[in-house]
């Protein structure tokens, strides 16, 4: 016997149900529901509680106003007030139908595209018809659920069901008692409704099926509390809102919610204070678009924060908008000001935490330590002493519970506001000892890795202890942790301990090169000539002046304070009696005297050093000196003579006898060598020889992954191509140049490239 919902039988002389009525009207009419609330000038919400049969006697002169909006006849109007006046009669308080969907907020703010997104799958049948939105607790999954719902109920002829889960319960719902709430909901008597769990599913997924109804299942604890609520082949769609991501679930879209957008975060605070200032004045809370951006930027653009705080300026009048924001401004007490009522911040967070099996909570705590933005699972390990692979699993189940999300570059991060949370159980659950040696042990990890992953690029290979499998891998680590690492170089340096503050500068020196617009390495070697100083080592201080020479000039561009240090450094190297280091003292200054158009002054230094450095026998640093000569020649019109000083330059990189050991380092001498020869030929009118060279300048820049070195080549090569009447291959090469210069950091040469394209395309840059 197949089942039947209940119901009940017709008198053909009782005036039709009002809300059905009002339904085909409108769709005869071809109205959708809004358009039909602006023609009748009743709200939207009004005509669909009206339509699904929760208002069934509206008032004459709103069924007046919509029959007019319809245009209906006059005998169609005399029924539908006669259906309206048949409500009327036989309304009486009843009770509610189970798992009607709840009211949405009024001032609801932003989220148009993740609208769009639910709405999406409602039109197209080959879209999954479960959608779970996920997200950190706070980013308003619910509210964006019951707003979609109330913007989209027309579009389900059989009407929403909502369902809160209680997924953060002690004791989420079961799935036999969630189908049981469902199933009463779809009509089903209590007497009805199977015993066991499976017949129960089995019932509901049949009921679906034919269907067109909306179930939205808020706060789902896990993928096995989901499983047997989904709807099987047919009409039902199903929305799910969950803190965790709930992987496991086949065949579903996912939405993982952000915060709220900067403008649409202080509109939403700007709504809630409407109800404060309807008609705002100077110095009013909304009459303060500066403070509510800072409000909202405190407030980590998250809703529940939004909301908290735009609810505590309604209960104090006294207050305004800055002045909240500046009591929100002191990050220690920030959560616990973000309360207002039982609206509290803090307990939001507070529920996924407890979620957490306890090394997990460790982890979670100690991962508030981390200086820079983000972090991965070593991190993890260092602040823990648990190996990689049971710290990669905590992090996922971080990431379920929307506690950490990830990069684009697929690391992880907090929030500001649940950084602050993981920071207060870490001082309220952990010993002052314990926070130290966590903290202690983390700067001793990324110390020990930045100076191996330096070591690298050394030309004299790897450290001992080697960290990383291949010089690619150190880079991305170097680069990825770069804020971490030198947040514990700062530390080091407070805590006076100098020694490992230059080791750690001195593993860089090769590497920085490769890295040059990162925009901290004056930083790193300014540390490191302090250390050196304060060990009362000239020689070595002079080598680290030396690269914070460099760094001044081709870093900073600072050129005038480039030569300064590096007088001071021959000086330096001069008094330690230490040959090699005074070469490489003149080769920066020669740098920097190229730079300041003083070209006599840089030939001359150029010329020492390369002298220096042969007697010395040192092959890396000779040909940097002899690029630095040519660059004088190149600057000083005597382009012939620095074409054959860089001859010399190839000419040493190419020969056994005189190359430097490690091949990175030639090939990186090379590319910059190539790139200065292309340079002059143009400026000879040799722009096909000048091409070449910038081409194999390029490939070289290509194979050792430095962006800044095919940048240099590929403008040089826009160039020489323009020269040879390649326009086509000029713009494309010209367009790569100013994407590579980008990844690089280059911001100088990305504009002289934008320009450069600006001029050959008539477009002016930018």
């Amino acid at each position: 016997m197949m089942f039947q919902l209940p119901g009940r039988m017709m008198d053909p002389q009782e005036p039709q149900a009002f809300g059905p009525l009002l339904r085909a009207h409108r769709h005869t009419a071809d109205l959708t529901l809004e358009e039909l609330s602006e023609h009748s000038g009743v709200s939207g919400r009004a005509i669909g509680d009206m339509e699904r049969g929760h208002s069934r006697g509206p008032q004459p002169r709103t069924v007046a106003a919509l029959a007019e909006a319809l245009a209906l006849s006059s005998e169609d109007t005399a029924a539908l007030l006669a259906a309206a006046r048949s409500g009327r009669r036989r309304q009486r308080p009843v009770a509610a139908r189970p798992c009607e969907l709840p009211s949405p907020v009024p001032d609801f703010t932003g989220r148009e595209a993740e609208v769009d997104w639910l709405g999406r799958a409602i039109a197209n049948p080959r879209l999954p018809r479960v959608s779970i939105v996920s997200g950190a607790p706070g980013l308003g999954k619910t509210a964006l659920v019951l707003h979609a719902g109330e913007r989209l109920t027309e579009r389900f002829a059989d009407g929403c069901l909502f369902l809160d889960l209680r997924g953060l319960d002690s004791e989420p719902l079961t799935p036999h008692e969630a189908l049981g709430r469902l199933l009463r909901a779809l009509g089903l008597r209590e007497r009805d409704l199977p015993t066991e769990t499976d017949e129960r599913q089995a019932l509901y997924r049949r009921l679906l099926k034919d269907q067109d109804v909306l179930v939205v299942l808020d706060n789902a604890a896990h993928e096995g509390q989901l499983r047997a609520l989904l709807p099987g082949p047919g009409h039902g769609t199903v929305w799910v809102t969950s803190r965790r991501t709930l992987t496991g679930i086949e065949h579903a879209r996912r939405l993982v919610l952000k915060p709220l957008p900067a403008a649409a975060a202080t509109t939403l605070l700007g709504a809630i204070l409407a109800l404060r200032d309807d008609e705002p004045q100077d110095g009013s809370a909304a009459a303060d678009p500066s403070a509510l951006a800072r409000i909202a930027d405190l407030c980590g653009n998250l809703p529940l924060a939004l909301r908290i705080a735009g609810n505590r300026l309604l209960s104090r009048p006294a207050w305004s908008a800055r002045s909240l924001a500046d009591r929100l401004g002191d990050e220690e007490l920030r959560l616990g000001r973000l309360a207002a009522g039982d609206l509290r911040i803090r307990s939001a967070f507070q529920l996924s935490y407890e979620q957490l099996a306890k090394p997990t909570r460790r982890l979670f705590r100690r991962l508030a330590l981390v200086p820079g933005p983000d972090f991965d699972a070593g991190l993890g390990s260092a602040l823990t002493g648990l190996a990689r692979g049971p710290v990669e699993e905590m992090l996922d189940e971080l990431l379920e519970l929307g506690l950490l999300s990830t990069t684009t570059a697929d690391r992880m991060l907090f929030h500001d506001l649940i950084r602050l949370f993981a920071r207060e159980r870490l001082d309220e659950e952990e010993s002052p000892q314990d926070r130290r040696a966590a903290e202690t042990a983390m700067h001793s990890w990324l110390l020990h890795s930045a100076e191996a992953g330096g070591c690298c690029f050394q030309p004299e290979g790897p450290c001992s202890d080697p960290v990383f499998d291949t010089p690619r891998a150190a880079q991305a680590w170097l680069e990825a942790e770069s804020a971490n690492w030198l947040a514990a170089l700062r530390t080091a340096a407070e805590d006076g301990r100098h020694t490992e503050v230059v080791r750690v500068a001195e593993s860089m020196h090769w590497f920085s090169d490769r890295w040059m617009y990162w925009g901290h390495w004056h930083e790193v070697f300014g540390l490191s000539r302090a250390a050196a100083h304060a060990l009362g080592d000239r020689a070595l201080e002079a080598a680290h002046a030396s690269y914070l020479a460099w760094a001044q000039y081709y870093c900073m561009n600072r050129p005038h304070e480039a030569l300064a240090i590096a007088e001071e450094a021959i000086e330096l190297a001069h008094l330690g009696g230490d040959r090699l280091q005074e070469a490489w003292a003149a080769f920066y200054a020669a740098a920097a005297a190229v730079g300041l158009r003083r070209l006599s002054a840089a030939i001359d230094l150029a010329r020492r050093s390369a002298e220096l450095f042969a007697a010395a026998g040192d092959r890396e640093g000779r040909p940097q000196a002899l690029l630095a000569l040519a660059g004088a020649e190149y600057y000083q019109g005597e382009a012939t003579a620095a074409v054959a000083t860089l001859d010399t330059v190839i000419g040493l990189l190419t020969d056994p006898a005189t190359a430097p050991a490690t091949p990175h380092i030639v090939d990186f001498t090379m590319a910059n060598a190539l790139s200065q020869k292309a340079e002059s030929l143009l400026a000879l009118d040799r722009p096909d020889d000048a091409e070449r060279a910038y081409s194999d300048a390029r490939s070289l820049g290509t194979r050792l992954g430095v962006p800044m070195l095919q940048a240099i080549a590929a403008l040089g090569q826009a160039r020489a191509l323009n020269a040879l009447g390649d326009r086509e291959r000029a713009l494309a090469t010209v367009r790569e140049a100013i994407a590579l210069a980008e990844a690089a950091g280059d911001t100088a040469r990305k504009t002289e490239a934008v320009e450069l394209l600006g001029n050959w395309t008539g477009t002016p840059a930018g």
